[in-house]
């Protein structure tokens, strides 16, 4: 990381970052093109692992897209603000962001999906107290990117320069 001042290593202000966004945006590669989605997600971190969970219609270009090539980059961002300045190259942008790569991996038992859809509702709402009929397991494709390879970054007025 070329800015390390901004590099977040502190777990806690890691789960900060994971908390406050909401969407997170999954990079793969089409027939030699880029693809870029936006979703909603779940998470789990533990001892430097970290576990982004999220759910899909059963079909469509992105699951044909990952069942194809589950190599991904995921990106999130959250904490937007301008920084003002007296001039134009005194401007910038506070935020905090958290970038990594992985691989994706399908769910297939209803257990593991129920597991993972309960992480989604939780990181999106702050509620863990949902149920999930088989119907309704069945109905979504549940998938994971489990990864150690990432980095967060903030960067507020104090950092600003």
């Amino acid at each position: 990381m070329r800015r390390k001042e901004r590099e977040v290593t502190d777990l806690s202000e890691i789960i900060k970052i994971l908390d406050a966004c909401k969407i997170v945006r999954i990079a793969m590669i089409d027939n030699g093109r880029p693809y870029l989605v936006p979703l909603n997600y779940g998470y789990r971190i533990h001892e430097g692992e970290l576990t982004l969970t999220f759910h899909s219609a059963n079909v469509g270009r992105k699951i044909d897209i990952l069942t194809t090539n589950p190599h991904v980059c995921f990106e999130m961002d959250c904490d937007h603000a301008l920084i003002e300045g007296n001039v134009a190259c005194d401007f910038g942008f506070a935020f905090s962001s958290i970038i990594g790569t992985g691989n994706v991996t399908f769910l297939s038992q209803t257990a593991d999906k129920r597991e993972a859809l309960l992480l989604l509702m939780k990181t999106q709402t702050g509620r863990d107290d949902f149920t999930f009929s088989k119907k309704h397991v069945d109905a979504v494709t549940v998938f994971q990117i489990v990864t150690r390879d990432f980095s967060a970054k903030h960067n507020d007025r104090s950092t600003q320069g």
